[in-house]
């Protein structure tokens, strides 16, 4: 049996397995225990493909950490400019601004109000700010908060935060991820500004913070079905992850992996995506290219 063939079976094995175990098991534990025992599945070879270690990832790639290469969202764009991953969970505005890739249809980290990860944290009102220091290994939350503030006739400057203990020493700094749920449950005097709920007030849309982008010079349709596969998976077993990640409360996880963030990409986050590349041409944050979905 050829090299391919066997990777082929690999995989036709792994998600029937993870289905098999998800209805057996609807907490989806004994699935995830069977493939963390196995590091020989490969089932993402031979592609390379990357995402960003962060809670609200969790269930994109359940099942398949082992084979992820983890990395901020900046990083993750330049090492597929550099053609050193072939597909990552990136910052929308990274298929966006560059041509070369596809986005894979149906699965995105989203939100439609109030996102909790992705805020301006603020002691200046927002009318007089004049300097925002940012997470460095952002993208489309830095886009999207110049968009925002644009929109209001605001435009500050913006500098890399130095380190994130520095977070709570400095004025106004936009904050993503995990680092900015850390500095949701640490006493802080800042002001939130919710970068999910202003777009909402805006726009009354969604709006999309990360996609799965596929370099375009490679055939990815195998690839494309492993990363949908996995997504359903996790959702499937959305309630195991939620008890089992041991970062802030049960509570709050519970809230924000079933409320305020979700991983469809229909026609509604689409339409979102339109209107953020409508407002960041008229900002002057172009030029942007017209995603190209693949299912």
């Amino acid at each position: 049996m050829s090299e391919l063939c066997r990777h082929e079976w690999k995989e036709k094995d792994f998600h029937s397995n993870l289905a098999a175990q998800a209805k057996r098991d609807p907490h989806g534990l004994k699935a995830a225990v069977d493939y963390s025992e196995s590091e020989k599945m490969d089932v993402l070879h031979p592609y390379r493909v990357g995402c960003v270690r962060a809670l609200n990832t969790a269930p994109l790639c359940r099942g398949i950490e082992k084979e992820l290469l983890f990395a901020s969202p900046a990083e993750l764009a330049q090492m597929l400019r550099r053609e050193e991953l072939d597909a990552a969970l990136v910052s929308i505005v990274e298929p966006l601004w560059h041509d070369a890739y596809d986005i894979l249809d149906g699965v995105a980290v989203a939100c439609l109000g109030e996102v909790k990860s992705v805020f301006l944290a603020h002691r200046d009102p927002l009318e007089e700010i004049r300097l925002i220091y940012h997470d460095p290994g952002s993208l489309s939350s830095v886009a999207l908060l110049r968009v925002l503030l644009a929109e209001r006739g605001i435009k500050p400057e913006f500098r890399p935060l130095p380190s994130q203990d520095r977070a709570s020493q400095v004025d106004n700094v936009l904050l993503i991820g995990d680092a900015a749920l850390d500095f949701l449950f640490h006493p802080h005097d800042h002001n939130i500004f919710d970068l999910g709920e202003a777009w909402y007030d805006l726009t009354r849309l969604p709006f999309v913070f990360a996609v799965w982008a596929l370099r375009r010079s490679i055939d990815h349709s195998r690839l494309r079905s492993i990363l949908r596969e996995t997504r359903d998976f996790g959702m499937e077993t959305l309630d195991r992850i939620i008890h089992e990640r041991p970062q802030y409360t049960l509570d709050f996880r519970r809230d924000y992996l079933s409320w305020h963030i979700h991983y469809h990409l229909g026609e509604d986050e689409k339409r979102g995506i339109r209107r953020f590349m409508e407002l960041l041409d008229k900002h002057g944050l172009g030029p942007v290219h017209p995603p190209r979905f693949v299912w």
